[in-house]
């Protein structure tokens, strides 16, 4: 999937960096990006910087969000900073006007062609599929944004304006960079984002619950286009909570993120 014009993508190529667009906008202030795009950006450009010669698979990624990530002109740079045949580390560093504004690294384990893989022991099914959940925009936040026009959503127990655990699928609906197709990771860094916001412990009205990082595991990566996240959120220490998301494609289970929560009293 490609966008000839750029106008429908969460990024427009922009001399050396990237110029996000409304379809990337969070619903915590009209100003900052969702950190879901954010994500697929850094999955974007960890893998056209990729180092390897194929061998080596993605199977983690750590994303540090240091402040609110703006809507204006980012830069991506990624360092090798673990070199190897069979492991890698690799880091990423997002930057707009010169400040830093999200720091990333990245696992990567090498491949074996040919090598069989075994069943586990625990044989985990799909949730519903996409096509039994119910329909949704998103909850309404007053602008154009991630949650409500850049992803489609379909929940398959839970909703936006209820409390508690949550499932529900995911499809971004438009290329992450213009011109360039989607990939497994970029759906999968994308749609891991919403795990907080799809099982929300407290009111969004009254208090602010946001992720300052995200972490995403994958055994595998999806295949199609939809995710689906099983999230749950619990909270702890004061101002402190942790959503943990059990991530699936249509054929089954394919790995898990975890945000760590910054809440506060909505002001």
């Amino acid at each position: 999937m490609t966008s000839p014009a750029g106008e429908h993508a969460l990024f427009k190529p922009e001399g050396s960096g990237f110029a996000p667009t409304e379809l990337a906008r969070g619903p915590w202030s009209p100003d900052a990006l969702h950190g879901g795009p954010v994500a697929a950006l850094v999955v974007h450009a960890l893998e056209r910087d990729a180092t390897s010669d194929g061998d080596l698979a993605l199977v983690r990624l750590t994303v540090e969000l240091l402040r609110p990530v703006p809507l204006a002109h980012l830069a991506v740079s990624t360092f090798l900073v673990r070199p190897g045949r069979k492991v890698q580390l690799v880091d990423a560093v997002v930057t707009s006007g010169g400040v830093e504004v999200a720091w990333a690294r990245a696992l990567r384990i090498r491949r074996v062609p040919g090598m069989f893989v075994a069943a586990t022991t625990d044989d985990e099914r799909p949730p519903s599929g996409w096509q039994e959940g119910r329909a949704t925009p998103g909850f309404e936040t007053g602008t154009r944004a991630f949650h409500n026009s850049g992803v489609e959503i379909r929940f398959v127990d839970g909703r936006f304006d209820g409390l508690g655990p949550a499932t529900a699928w995911f499809r971004l609906r438009c290329p992450v960079v213009a011109g360039h197709p989607i990939t497994p990771w970029q759906r999968a860094a994308a749609a891991a984002d919403f795990g907080n916001g799809i099982s929300a412990e407290l009111d969004f009205d009254r208090h602010v619950f946001i992720n300052p990082d995200l972490t995403v595991d994958l055994h595998r990566p999806p295949e199609g286009e939809w995710v689906c996240l099983a999230a749950r959120t619990r909270l702890g220490t004061p101002g402190v909570g942790t959503c943990e998301s059990a991530l699936w494609d249509e054929r089954g289970r394919i790995g898990r993120a975890v945000q760590n929560l910054v809440i506060e009293p909505r002001r």
